[in-house]
């Protein structure tokens, strides 16, 4: 392990982050209020902070930037980025301790949308500003962005792009990383423009529009009501916000198609067409749920309740137009299981993946075609393409993986005196990168009351599930670190 690369690039990306201070910065000026001199002090934190881990560096060259400089890399980048962004929030005193600021900075930056604010509308709006960002950042990851904005870094960009971009194979619409990356931003920043056009000719202002959009777009989920989405009770909206939850959700490799030409790719696209059929068909389970439980009697409303809560859970975003704890049983459940789904490959969605998914079922069909014959020779197929065996291999070791850090996470925060429910429910939101879950981490409560041992956990959790486990997993094995 080359320590010194990995520190320099640490210093870039921390420098890079700390830049962006300046968007809430600029609102605290704005409006006159306190938060102003915690930003500023955290951005001369983070810069001396960049400055060191550059100097620790200086020694480190683009060509000592292996695979195994790349997972560290990656990992602590996130780490050191939720380090330094929870400084305004502990600077402000919004939160009791630097673990609450950790934990929501940590939240913002995974777009997990997990929360210890009890009440987000007293907070400055130069910090809720902050607090949504960190999700737009980190959205389409903030390593893609740094090799977007700053092509100069080119240290070892191909092996930072596989350990980074979520999705079982990392997809390059060019043959250069730093092309790929500002494609891939550029898509981004359309559709985040576009939303926010929309959401403001709804009536929404522009504080509002671009906070709630940072968190659409970047399926993370903070809101800066206590009620999140449910303070606007507009339908129109709602629907806005729903169409752009499902669109960053989709593999936005398919976004850069439709944008160029070619629409016909999401039909064509095995994992959309099994995303939307997912999609659909929990809309209409859950409508007939809450029918059956007497709740919304108009069926607009019901469809739009449903719709809302079904996008927001499957696609890992996490807002709430209500309190689906008081939703029937089965409808509860069902949203349970969709914290599991998760979005599609190259998308902001976190969880498992529709691909992931759609493989395991197709190789237990396989796997049920050859006990009829065993002795026919057919490869699992994803549309027209035979799939490597080792590829239905990584997924498989994936699943296992997921559900042992699943089952290690609940078992840890139960041993700190954290009830099963919600217990279980917050390792799959937070693994999931889904924000809310059940029991006393439900979209009516938050990770306020929970002891701080579990909040650390919890952080290592959505850690883990932005960078799809095995980037974690690769460096507790002992060969990444000897020679």
């Amino acid at each position: 392990m080359r320590f010194p690369v990995v520190a320099k690039f640490l210093g870039l990306l921390t420098g890079v982050v700390t830049l962006w201070m300046l968007w809430p910065l600029g609102w605290a000026l704005w409006d006159h209020t306190s938060d102003r001199d915690a930003l500023a002090l955290s951005m001369m934190s983070g810069f001396a902070a960049s400055g060191a881990l550059f100097f620790l560096g200086r020694r480190g060259q683009s060509s000592d930037m292996g695979l195994r400089e790349a997972f560290a890399a990656v990992t602590l980048s996130w780490i050191a980025a939720s380090a330094v962004g929870a400084l305004p929030f502990w600077f402000a005193h919004a939160v009791p301790t630097y673990t609450d600021a950790f934990f929501e900075t940590m939240s913002g930056f995974t777009t997990t949308g997990s929360s210890v604010l009890t009440d987000i509308e007293v907070v400055p709006r130069g910090l809720l500003f902050w607090r949504s960002l960190t999700h737009w950042l980190g959205g389409m990851g903030i390593i893609v962005l740094t090799l977007a904005v700053m092509p100069v870094l080119g240290m070892g960009g191909g092996q930072l792009f596989r350990a980074e971009v979520p999705g079982p194979v990392p997809e390059k619409l060019t043959p250069r990383v730093q092309q790929t990356a500002l494609l891939l931003w550029g898509v981004y920043v359309f559709l985040s423009l576009a939303q926010t056009a929309l959401m403001m000719a709804g009536g929404m202002n522009l504080f509002d529009a671009l906070t709630h959009m940072f968190g659409t777009m970047a399926t993370g989920g903070f809101s800066t009501y206590n009620s999140s989405v449910g303070h606007f009770s507009s339908p129109y909206l709602q629907w806005v916000i729903i169409l752009f939850m499902f669109l960053a959700g989709a593999n936005f490799t398919l976004h850069y198609l439709a944008l160029t030409g070619h629409p016909g790719a999401f039909l064509k696209d095995p994992e959309f067409r099994f995303y939307a059929l997912i999609t659909l068909g929990c809309v209409v389970l859950t409508v007939s749920f809450l029918a059956g439980g007497g709740l919304y009697p108009h069926l607009e409303e019901r469809v739009r309740a449903a719709a809302f809560q079904v996008v927001s859970i499957l696609t890992t975003t996490g807002f709430a137009t209500a309190n689906y704890e008081n939703w029937p049983y089965a409808a509860q459940f069902l949203l349970l299981l969709l914290m599991f789904v998760g979005g599609c490959a190259g998308s902001t969605g976190g969880a498992m993946k529709n691909v992931r998914l759609l493989v395991l079922c197709r190789h237990v069909g396989h796997e049920l075609f050859l006990l009829l014959h065993p002795r026919a020779v057919v490869p699992i197929r994803l549309g027209h393409q035979a799939l490597p065996p080792r590829l239905v291999s990584a997924i498989g070791a994936f699943f296992s993986l997921y559900i042992g850090a699943l089952a290690l996470c609940t078992l840890g925060v139960c041993a700190l005196g954290v009830d099963i429910l919600t217990a279980l429910s917050g390792a799959a939101a937070t693994l999931g990168n889904i924000g809310p879950g059940l029991g006393n981490v439900g979209p009516a409560e938050n990770y306020a009351t929970l002891p701080g041992g579990a909040k650390w956990i919890y952080s290592l959790a959505m850690l883990m599930g932005r960078l799809e486990l095995f980037t974690v997993a690769v460096l507790l094995h002992p060969a990444c670190w000897r020679k």
